[in-house]
């Protein structure tokens, strides 16, 4: 197969990766604990927690996992939590006894959450208090038996946690009440099972190391089987393109996307532990000015976020008066990077934002712009190491290269299918392993990749396709917008019109404005026919616009009006 990438990587990057390195992420984890024991692990409001803790930590909560909740090798352990030093405690002290994590979003609805339990047959929660309420009102539907209660500051000094969890309950009242009895605290769980056995389980790269979701926001949310081999193979596919300019030690990565998202799962937590860096974690980081009074007392040298954080970042003027001088590298993912927010990220901080491209299926890292980009350049970079891709056609049937098609990925971290829906994998991978990502691509003669769009998502103009990422690009290029999310609406002469919802950044923009700024850079038939103006927009909690959520919205809008119009006929 034709792979012109690998001619074009620079001449550190490896061609290919071992997928075999560790036998699991057990030997990855004792790896670095045993190379930077007394270096910090991770940060957070200020309380950090030294590779040696962590192992102590997740040792005693795995032995009491094993012992005292007598979980047996291959049971599901869900954890429903923001970024917080209890996280990576909770996630390693599962994969250490043998168990498969299931990252939960802690802002699911009870119903939500109830199909996840259910779907993957969780029978023990790690959850935060604040989120208590949520499963209170459906555990009783669900296998849940053991229930690891935790809160906000229960990790953090106890001087300084009290004071959190008191701010975080009376104050912000941001703890609804609820009734969960049996319910073991997170502390005293580690107080039990430092006084228990810990007994390593014999794993190898085949036992599966996840479960997680996706399609949430598509449909109904499925379990994507990820591996230890899979996730240890991204993670030093990940090295491999990183590698050249990450040095062991040395290193602190500002983990804002939360970590039960498989982005910052792999790329902040699991590939920072491979070179014993820091992860600062960011509990709320919507809160844009405490977030950047974070980092003021950091000297942080990777970021990652997706666009929406980016461009909150960007916008904020004390975000320019930080130290950027130790940052070199800031990798953008989860959703599409818009050139005006790139250009003016790389104008702020003096680095280049170097998009890349994964999803989930692929633990997720697929292709990524190379460490050394120096400007933006609209594409989600070249495949990562040891990864194929092909173009193929509505049929199916591989295209040339230069050809607009689906893009469809083998490689040694794509999954191993969906959790009990033998269908849903068999329509997403074929036989000979190719997995159809349903996003619409094109790629050039040097094997950059370049988004045309979700396949899904492209409207139809009077037969023309019209791509929701050129729209949204060109309108955010306009001074005065701040967000902006493009949608068909059914038109009856030409099928569909673009529609586009607009945040604004000067008040004094108009309608008008916008359109004319868009006849400047799209043919007519591109150009958004309606345009609404919103405060903001919806958003999944990693901070990707929900075109789904606008398009429903829309639709009932619609339904309303023609019901009230046909109810004035009549009358």
């Amino acid at each position: 197969m034709e792979k012109p990438w690998l001619s074009h990587y620079p001449s550190d990057v490896p061609k290919e990766i071992n997928p075999d390195e560790y036998p699991s992420l057990i030997e990855m984890f004792e790896n670095a604990v045993r190379n930077y024991a007394d270096q910090p692990a991770f940060e957070n409001m200020g309380s950090v927690m030294t590779y040696r803790k962590l192992e102590e930590r997740s040792r005693a909560f795995a032995a009491y996992l094993q012992n005292d909740l007598k979980l047996n090798k291959g049971e599901r352990v869900a954890i429903m939590m923001p970024n917080l030093l209890q996280y990576p405690v909770a996630l390693f002290g599962i994969l250490r006894a043998g168990l498969i994590a299931v990252n939960v979003n802690p802002l699911y609805t009870p119903r939500e959450l109830e199909h996840q339990l259910n779907d993957s047959g969780a029978t023990t929660i790690v959850i935060v208090s604040n989120f208590a309420n949520t499963l209170e009102q459906i555990v009783d539907n669900t296998p849940i038996k053991n229930v690891v209660l935790t809160s906000l500051g229960q990790m953090l000094p106890r001087a300084k946690g009290t004071i959190v969890d008191f701010v975080v309950k009376y104050v912000k009242g941001m703890v609804p009440k609820y009734h969960l009895p049996g319910a073991i605290s997170f502390r005293k769980a580690l107080y039990k099972g430092r006084r228990l056995q810990y007994v390593k389980p014999f794993m190898s790269g085949e036992d599966i190391a996840f479960l997680q979701y996706t399609g949430g926001t598509t449909g109904v949310a499925k379990g994507a089987i990820l591996t230890h081999r899979n996730m240890i193979a991204n993670v030093m596919q990940s090295k491999g393109v990183y590698g050249a300019v990450l040095k062991d030690g040395r290193e602190t990565v500002v983990t804002a996307l939360p970590l039960y998202h498989v982005f910052a799962l792999t790329v902040n937590c699991l590939l920072f532990i491979e070179f014993g860096g820091k992860n600062l974690l960011i509990t709320n980081p919507r809160d844009i000015p405490g977030f950047i009074k974070e980092l003021q007392n950091t000297k942080f040298t990777t970021l990652t976020g997706v666009n929406t954080l980016f461009n909150a970042l960007v916008n904020n003027e004390d975000f320019h008066e930080l130290n950027f001088s130790n940052l070199k590298l800031t990798i953008g993912g989860g959703m599409a990077v818009q050139r005006a927010v790139a250009e003016k990220w790389q104008k702020v901080t003096g680095v280049a934002l170097a998009e890349g491209y994964g999803l989930t299926e692929c633990s997720p890292l697929v292709s990524v712009n190379p460490y050394n980009l120096t400007e933006y350049n609209g594409s989600i970079g070249m495949p990562v190491c040891s990864t194929d891709v092909r173009i193929v056609d509505d049929e199916n049937k591989p295209l040339p290269m230069d050809q607009i098609g689906e893009l469809q990925v083998k490689g040694p971290q794509v999954m191993q299918g969906y959790w009990q829906r033998a269908e849903a994998t068999r329509s997403t991978i074929d036989e000979d392993g190719w997995l159809s990502t349903g996003d619409i691509v094109k790629i050039d003669e040097k094997g950059y990749i370049t988004i045309v769009d979700r396949k899904k998502d492209m409207i139809l103009v009077s037969g023309f396709n019209v791509y929701p990422n050129e729209i949204e690009d060109v309108v955010a290029l306009h001074g005065k917008v701040l967000e902006v999310a493009a949608i068909g609406e059914p038109h009856e002469v030409s099928g569909e019109a673009v529609k586009i919802f607009v945040v604004k950044r000067d008040p004094s923009v108009t309608a008008h404005e916008i359109t004319e700024h868009c006849r400047k850079y799209l043919t007519g038939y591109k150009v958004p026919k309606i345009i609404e103006f919103r405060d903001e927009l919806p958003k999944t909690n990693v901070g990707k616009i929900l075109r789904r959520e606008l398009r429903d919205a829309d639709e009932a809008k619609r339904k309303a009006a023609n019901e009230k119009n046909s109810e004035g006929a009549v009358a």
